[in-house]
């Protein structure tokens, strides 16, 4: 089974989603196999650029040329936010399969308006899935089973951060992803949907209620070089009118929350994208009756793991090295302690993806389980809006049409 895919962006997460579909199938013995059609970019010279250097076929501007075209079954979604909704909307309803990056859009109503799509897309066998890839990393996903096995007993805290610091400086310019109006929200969204699902995914539980408080340390930014400039309109004077140099920053740069589950955990979290020192740091600890387990994505090949029913003098917390064949999906990688990389996640995702079309199975993080992870977001942003008051989160399904 071929499945021709379509994808939408050709950025960062463009070059990581294209790592994906060149690699997969030369990697795993799957029942469907991956072509990499076309490419879709607003700039033309770039998106075929970009078409050459990543391994596409073919490529595009039009991206609503792209989710209608007959030889096009995969609808691969990695632009910013605000655009989410309306091609993954449109995709779903040209019966593609429709894989979307996270979080899967900018406001609960586009997202319960996508989960519904889907819900009715799937009683036609079309298959969706938000990309939430942290959750294909093979100490993440042993993490789970350990969880899942009740190694650690009942949960009783979870704490999570995630931390980076890549606009600490305050000339770094006023890029998409510091404009709610395109991004949705800031680090909470950016970085902070991946730690929400990820605690839940482990944990199997859901967020249930938060408190919270967010800041924009830096409320106005130099505008990128593209943006700047003389405008070419007159100020009313008959000179030229000089553009603005900055402009207001609109999302925060760091988000704070107290939560707790419906498994009765009680938990902590932490995004920023002032973390001086800190370039992709995303940790997660689980503790319960039973034990606790760590992972760091720093040491992405490691699960820290606690025993507590071991005998008092040969208790402490213990490394595992997450590298056997018998580990999740590392038996078509390297022999046992090579290690493996960020950008294996992605594999493993597009893996699990072209298996479950391929098998009529349901793929998750689904739009439904991402939908979750929005609710918690928007209650989040309120809770810091009404001076971090207690906040529940709304139900999160959608009503699915008949």
């Amino acid at each position: 089974m071929q499945l021709r895919v379509g994808m939408v962006g050709y950025a960062f997460m463009g070059a990581a989603h294209s790592q994906a579909w060149r690699t997969v199938n030369r990697v795993y013995d799957l029942p469907a196999r991956a072509r990499m059609a076309v490419i879709c970019g607003r700039d033309s010279s770039r998106v075929a650029a970009a078409a050459d250097r990543l391994g596409w076929e073919g490529h595009t501007t039009d991206w609503r040329d792209l989710v209608n075209r007959d030889d096009i079954d995969v609808v691969d979604i990695c632009t910013p936010g605000d655009s989410h909704a309306e091609i993954a909307l449109a995709a779903l309803a040209a019966g593609k399969h429709v894989l979307c990056e996270k979080p899967l859009a900018n406001t609960v109503d586009e997202a319960r308006e996508m989960t519904t799509a889907a819900a009715r897309a799937r009683g036609d066998g079309i298959r969706s899935m938000c990309g939430y890839n942290y959750r294909r990393v093979p100490a993440v996903a042993l993490m789970r089973q350990l969880v899942a096995d009740g190694r650690i007993g009942t949960i009783r805290h979870i704490r999570a951060s995630y931390l980076q610091d890549w606009i600490v400086d305050p000339q770094f310019p006023l890029v998409w992803r510091l404009r709610r109006e395109v991004a949705g929200s800031g680090a909470l969204g950016d970085i902070g949907a991946h730690i929400i699902d990820l605690t839940q995914y482990v944990s199997d539980q859901r967020i249930t209620g938060v408190s919270a408080v967010t800041e924009t340390f830096v409320r106005q930014r130099p505008l990128p070089a593209e943006s700047s400039g003389l405008s070419a309109t007159a100020d009313g004077h008959g000179a030229p009118a000089e553009m603005p140099t900055t402009g207001e920053v609109t999302v925060d740069d760091a988000a704070v929350f107290v939560a707790r589950l419906d498994g009765g955990a009680l938990a902590t979290y932490e995004a920023s994208r002032f973390a001086t020192g800190r370039k992709n740091a995303l940790r997660v600890e689980i503790n319960g009756s039973l034990g606790a387990v760590a992972f760091d994505l720093e040491r992405l090949n490691e699960l820290e793991f606690y025993d507590a029913t071991q005998p008092s003098p040969e208790q402490g917390f213990r490394r595992i090295l997450v590298t056997e064949p018998e580990h999740p999906y590392l038996s078509a990688w390297w022999p046992p302690g090579h290690i493996i990389g960020y950008e294996h996640s992605f594999t493993h995702q597009a893996r699990d993806f072209l298996t479950a079309i391929a098998t009529g199975a349901d793929p998750a993080p689904s739009f439904a389980d991402a939908l979750q992870v929005q609710v918690v977001l928007d209650a989040v942003l309120r809770s810091a809006e009404r001076g971090s008051s207690w906040t529940e989160v709304e139900p999160a399904l959608a009503p699915v049409a008949a």
